[in-house]
């Protein structure tokens, strides 16, 4: 299998590798969809488990991530509010490709 380059892409066509990494940007957007494989989580938990990052940054990769249709967020109306985030058909088919670089990073990652 060949790995594409800017040169397999015809000039008015994005190049598919540049549309996966315009989704999958940044450390953090990874572990995200890493929790949100398992099902709804909400902010809290989210936080919880990805240790070190800041309110404002899993804000941003939340936002960023629902304007691309990878999730869905659903506020509920109870006191106090809950919000969950949970994974669209278009976010769950990204799971192969997140297991083969764990797998990739398990094999050749040092």
């Amino acid at each position: 299998m060949s790995i594409e380059n800017k040169n397999d892409c015809p000039p008015s066509v994005e190049c598919s590798i540049e549309k996966a990494l315009d989704v999958l940007e940044g450390k953090w957007t990874f572990l995200i969809l890493r929790d949100l494989f398992e099902g709804k989580k909400r902010f809290g938990e989210l936080r919880k488990s990805l240790d070190g990052i800041s309110p404002k940054t899993l804000t941003e990769r939340l936002k960023q991530l629902e304007s691309k249709g990878i999730l869905v967020r659903e506020a509920h109306a109870t006191i106090p509010p809950t919000v969950e985030y949970s994974l669209t058909e278009k976010g769950q088919s990204i799971k192969p490709i997140v297991k083969a670089m764990k797998l990739w990073g398990a094999a050749w990652g040092e």
